[in-house]
């Protein structure tokens, strides 16, 4: 066996996150710290990729600020991260769809997956 999943699986903190991929829109609830102050702020956007495995596992995610484009890498295992909300689950075909960077206004949308519900009874 691997000595580094022998430490990763030591150190893993199970966390209770939402499954999510890429195209999906999340919300980040991530815990900031300004001097001795602390607050929670929320960032939303498309996730664009998933990367990594156990412990070194992160994903991206890119929102609109304006006219321009932020990407910021979130760790999953981070202990900043208090929640996660997903918005909408995206329909698209790639695991990772750095395409959009170059896309604007309607064309930068992402199809919606939608789900049929069958009422038994």
């Amino acid at each position: 066996m691997n000595l580094m999943n022998v430490v990763e699986k030591e150190y893993e903190k199970k966390k209770d996150h939402p499954k999510f991929n890429s195209g999906d829109t999340v919300t980040v609830h991530y815990r900031i710290v300004e001097g001795n102050k602390e607050r929670i702020q929320q960032f939303r956007g498309v996730v664009i990729q998933r990367k990594g495995s156990g412990l070194t596992e992160t994903f991206t995610v890119r929102k609109m600020s304006g006219n321009v484009g932020v990407e910021r890498i979130f760790p999953v295992q981070s202990p900043f991260i208090e929640k996660i909300d997903i918005n909408k689950m995206g329909q698209v075909r790639r695991a990772k769809i750095f395409y959009l960077r170059k896309l604007t206004g309607k064309r930068a949308r992402i199809k919606e997956k939608r789900f049929i519900q069958t009422n038994k009874g």
